[in-house]
């Protein structure tokens, strides 16, 4: 056999087992045996070792996996992995009805999913070749677990059909089927091996592992459910993931279109009876917006789009004994009690503690020590009480009250009015607030300093080299050597990154800061509106809340940072390290006062910009982007398919209109 007669067999044969490979494990409709296709495979091996210039990382033969150790690195996502709101009732799902209703005019219909219970995958594609698969990680950056990925047979290497964009990104489940589960710890067990918890851990710990071709023996299976991209072909998500399917992709058949929420509660209710019937697991039901301008008008919190939530199904209940309750202290100084229980079996894991989250919540439970405690899984994941048995109670049991000092530095404890959470005031000195804050200002949201864990954070505060976030920047390699597991590269890569987060921008630091109720999205609203920590301390409660999206409890946390003495010489310590406390000269050129004081509400789909980029300009001119219409709005941005009754209400008030061309000509 030459060349051109071995390459033509060698795509012959990638062609007939893709095609068989998606018959089986994505059609379920296998057309030849088992023999025939490893027989067909063999072949393919043997020409492609026999032809190496042939080679094809998508190729068929690549399924089986290496035996060489990977080390996964981390990749950021393109498109943010965001998770979804949870809800647990039909009045929340009616609550997300009309939630959505008020930020949109047009009739909205409904794409339900089962929400699979596995570990979350996004796959990309170019040319219709598999060319990465990321996990979702912290939904920022993931693992690139591609050579694993490649081994799961229902994940489609080359795409057939036509109609693909060149470069999409299509995402999905990671599952375990029961069946394999339990085989799997059988084999485990006689092995003498701890069995896996659940088929969620099971599949999570196999995506993992550095040897692909251990991977390829767990026989994991994979739904896909999102697709992204610049040039989706479809309008709407539906069309979409039919065309997905088309391509090869296992879309589920069971996802359903659905005109009302009506139409969505009883598809809720059906499956919550049928899901032990499945052969993998699921845990509830994702409900989504189907049209994609809606998606894109309604948009996105800085955690979870507005489109979309997930209805968990009621958790698994048991009984057990409360033992203790103990106290954690995090960052900043909220203290969370935790119930200590017997050891019990729930939901596929061993469950020992559950959160009890505030004093009010202990004292409408009444607990008392050694009561008999029902315990659930909030949204599957973390153990709650949710009830007491009081007829097994002793007559002589202590009431449980909630503590009065701080258990780590023993300050009396504070309440603020209005909040549910006690708090310890003891902010620089009490030793879980000052790791936790270290933990936070590090992070990958934050500063992004890369190398210290929470091991390496303990060691520096115990030996007295960094007493606060600040001396972070006083670290020398001397300081670091001769900590616990500590070599020269780590000491370097943890002072080299350490140096990088000087130019960490202004938004992050202030993030970083912890300052409480400023998270990401509040951090970035006040840096661009006040431009500098100095104009941030020098603000005014009245100045603040004028800030949008700022309200009085987060004005007044500010203040009440900045008036500590200690908190503004941290600062003040960290502006003489060089960190970053304003808007650079480049973001400051950019903005200009052409929209101030004007209220912009913007509807519609646009040619040259997206509505996230429209808006970051109304803001960058000093505007201020708004959701609905109302007396209030100055101008209103029209794309197009604007919905009929929101032009009725422009009418009404008459607000002024203008165009996508019309607005960019104003800026310019």
């Amino acid at each position: 056999m030459n060349k051109i007669e071995a390459l033509q067999r060698i795509n012959e044969l990638r062609a007939q087992l893709h095609t068989h490979n998606h018959n089986y494990y994505v059609l379920s409709q296998p057309t030849i045996n088992d023999f025939e296709f490893d027989m067909m495979m063999n072949d393919l091996i043997a020409l492609e070792n026999k032809f190496p210039e042939y080679a094809d990382e998508n190729s068929p033969s690549q399924r089986v996996g290496s035996d060489i150790n990977l080390e996964f690195k981390q990749v950021t996502h393109e498109y943010p992995m965001l998770s979804l709101g949870n809800t647990y009732s039909e009045e929340d799902v009616r609550d997300f009805e009309t939630r959505i209703s008020k930020l949109t005019e047009e009739k909205i219909e409904y794409v339900c999913e089962l929400k699979y219970d596995g570990t979350s995958i996004s796959l990309k594609y170019k040319n219709g070749k598999l060319a990465q698969a990321l996990t979702r990680g912290d939904g920022v950056q993931g693992d690139d677990v591609t050579a694993n990925v490649k081994t799961i047979k229902a994940i489609p290497l080359s795409l057939q059909g036509e109609g693909y964009p060149g470069e999409f990104e299509i995402r999905g489940e990671i599952m375990m089927p029961f069946e394999v589960f339990n085989q799997l710890n059988v084999e485990r067990e006689e092995q003498d091996e701890s069995p896996f918890a659940n088929p969620r851990n099971a599949a999570s710990g196999s995506l993992k592992m550095q040897n692909s071709s251990v991977v390829a023996k767990r026989q994991l299976d994979c739904y896909l459910y999102y697709l992204l991209g610049k040039q989706l072909p479809g309008k709407n998500h539906y069309e979409n993931l039919e065309l997905a399917k088309s391509w090869g992709f296992k879309i589920s058949d069971d996802s359903k279109l659905c005109q009302s929420i009506d139409e969505v509660l009883d598809y809720i209710k059906y499956w919550d009876k049928q899901r032990e019937e499945l052969p993998v697991p699921i845990d509830g039901i994702v409900i989504k917006v189907n049209s994609l301008d809606q998606q894109d008008e309604l948009g996105y919190t800085a955690k979870s789009p507005r489109w979309a939530i997930s209805y968990k199904f009621k958790a698994e209940r048991v009984a057990t004994r409360l033992n203790s309750v103990t106290y954690q202290v995090g960052r900043t100084g909220s203290i969370t009690p935790v119930a200590n229980l017997d050891a019990v079996q729930l939901a596929g894991t061993v469950v020992k503690r559950a959160s009890l989250h505030n004093a009010d919540i202990i004292e409408n439970l009444d607990l008392h020590l050694n009561d008999s405690v029902f315990v659930e899984k909030g949204g599957e994941i973390i153990p709650k009480i949710v009830g007491v048995d009081v007829e097994q109670r002793d007559s002589n049991a202590e009431k449980i009250e909630f503590i009065e000092n701080c258990p780590e530095c023993g300050t009396e404890l504070i309440r603020i009015e209005g909040e549910a959470n006690h708090y310890c005031p003891n902010s620089l000195l009490c030793p879980p607030q000052i790791t936790g804050r270290i933990e936070h200002f590090i992070g990958r949201k934050a500063m992004d300093i890369d190398g210290l864990g929470e091991e390496t954070i303990e060691l520096l505060y115990q030996q007295s080299l960094v007493k606060n976030i600040s001396d972070l920047y006083k670290l020398k390699k001397e300081d670091l050597l001769p900590l616990d597991r500590m070599g020269e590269k780590s000491a370097d890569r943890i002072l080299g990154s350490i140096k990088e987060s000087l130019d960490v921008p202004f938004e992050k630091v202030l993030f970083a800061l912890g300052i409480r109720h400023v998270g990401q999205t509040v951090a970035k609203k006040l840096a661009k509106s006040l431009g500098s920590i100095q104009a941030l301390k020098a603000a005014s409660l009245e100045e603040l809340v004028e800030v949008d999206e700022i309200g009085d409890k987060i004005a007044k946390s500010i203040i009440l940072f900045f008036e500590d003495e200690a908190q503004n010489e941290i600062v003040n310590e960290l502006i003489a390290h060089g960190l970053q406390f304003e808007l650079n000269q480049e973001e400051l050129d950019k903005q200009t006062n052409k929209l101030e004081g004007l209220s912009i509400v913007i509807s519609g789909s646009f040619k040259s910009h997206s509505r996230d980029e429209l808006k970051a300009l109304i803001e960058q001119h000093g505007g201020k982007n708004t959701s609905s219409i109302s007396k209030k709005t100055d101008l209103f941005l029209a794309g197009e398919k604007v919905g009929p009754s929101k032009l009725a209400k422009v009418e009404k008030f008459e607000i002024k209109t203008i165009s996508e061309e019309e607005f960019i000509a104003r800026l310019q």
